[in-house]
């Protein structure tokens, strides 16, 4: 065993709902330490969204003690001795100390005992196997304190096992990599793994590929990432076609230029998407939602048909015809494929259309037509929009005497 002579800052470990939750598993016999990424993160100072607390305790025991401390349990996990304790609104996933004693790439049958070393071991990678108890005391038993120092993603022990006790591993490797490395090439020993492994991603569930692919697109070092895994043959096999990887970089080089967030669904689609059909496989692949696949689908048909080249007002009707969003995800992606650098003054002023114009509503209604003698049914329809699509080449007027002569001209000519 390692124990490292490193302690964190405490403040986070011995105040709010984690430390009452500490304070209730830590006595008593039994010891109870946060593990994983909440120490790894707070290692590196990175933000700390979700905190784990491994235990000597049994399960039964944590339902037990953190029920009469007026928590709730949530059997989230139980029988592999998982625990959710909700404390002031907080949910901790709160897991009794284990092995791995059988596994099939996908699930694994769990014995519980109270050696943090032999628990440290069963997990993925040295940086995710950190523990720390409330006085800010890390404990590394697997050299991940040397690999977060050097933002190295390594297995522990065998990769190859790591990898056979569960198929997703491969995709955590390029995720973790894409989020915590200085954006070299992967370390060799786990990537060879991975290569090796790669058939047995076929056995995941397509929710759990998209919500690894999901995150390893907005990582901070997805590019090289990604190149590593088409290198191997792995993205291929995740996406089910074509990659655009020129694309996906030259998306991620706008995003920084622009200083936008990088959002999952427009990165997919400048990796994956050319024409709506890729959307659809893109779909299938990764069970994406609904609303996934209608942006994919929409920048599939719209991102060849937008550039600066048309101007301010043709700028202008896209945003009103489908929205900031959508009008976005067109313009992020032809800029990604048109032969312009990620500074352009021109793509840039068009791209940032939607932050200084806010499209209006059409102001005609379908009373106004009423008035002047145009019944319900048809013709209504037909008057109301030939009106919006004078009120639109008019660049969307809102005069009074502007409106009126339009809603006279579509009247005349439905």
């Amino acid at each position: 065993m390692s124990v490292t002579a490193r302690t964190l800052n405490t403040a986070w470990l011995t105040s709010g709902p984690l430390a009452r939750l500490l304070d209730v598993l830590d006595r008593e016999g039994e010891e109870a330490r946060v593990v994983g990424g909440a120490v790894r993160n707070a290692l590196i100072e990175m933000p700390v969204h979700e905190v784990d607390i491994a235990t000597t305790a049994a399960p039964d025991e944590v339902v037990r003690r953190v029920t009469a401390a007026g928590f709730k349990p949530v059997p989230t996990g139980i029988e592999h001795g998982t625990v959710t304790v909700v404390v002031d609104k907080h949910p901790f996933e709160v897991t009794t100390l284990r092995q791995d004693v059988e596994t099939d790439g996908r699930h694994a049958k769990v014995a519980f005992g109270r050696d943090w070393k032999k628990d440290a071991e069963r997990r993925d990678f040295t940086m995710n196997a950190l523990s720390v108890t409330r006085d800010g005391t890390v404990y590394d038993y697997t050299g991940g304190l040397a690999d977060l120092d050097t933002r190295d993603v390594r297995f522990i022990g065998d990769p190859k096992k790591r990898i056979e006790e569960d198929y997703l591993r491969i995709l955590r490797f390029f995720r973790f990599h894409a989020a915590y490395s200085k954006g070299g090439h992967p370390y060799a020993e786990g990537l060879a793994a991975c290569i090796a492994g790669r058939e047995g991603l076929d056995q995941l569930s397509r929710e759990r590929v998209r919500m690894e692919v999901m995150k390893l697109l907005v990582a901070p070092h997805a590019v090289p990432a990604l190149i590593a895994m088409a290198d191997g043959g792995l993205l291929l096999r995740v996406l089910g076609g074509a990659s655009y990887l020129g694309s996906f970089e030259n998306m991620a080089k706008i995003e920084a230029a622009a200083g936008v967030a990088p959002d999952a669904v427009q990165r997919l689609g400048a990796l994956g998407v050319w024409v709506a059909e890729d959307a659809v496989r893109l779909t299938q692949k990764l069970r994406l939602h609904n609303a996934e696949q209608e942006r994919l689908v929409s920048m599939a048909e719209g991102w060849r048909r937008i550039s600066p080249e048309r101007g301010e007002a043709a700028a202008r009707i896209l945003i009103y015809r489908l929205g900031p969003q959508t009008f976005t995800d067109h313009a992020l992606l032809g800029w990604s494929r048109a032969a312009a650098s990620a500074r352009d003054p021109n793509w840039t002023a068009m791209t940032k259309t939607p932050q200084r114009w806010t499209a209006p509503v059409f102001p005609l209604k379908a009373a106004d037509f009423m008035k002047r003698g145009i019944e319900k049914g048809p013709a209504l329809g037909a008057t109301l929009r030939a009106a919006e699509t004078r009120w639109i080449a008019a660049g969307f007027p809102e005069d009074a005497a502007t409106l009126d002569a339009i809603a006279t001209a579509a009247i005349s000519t439905a």
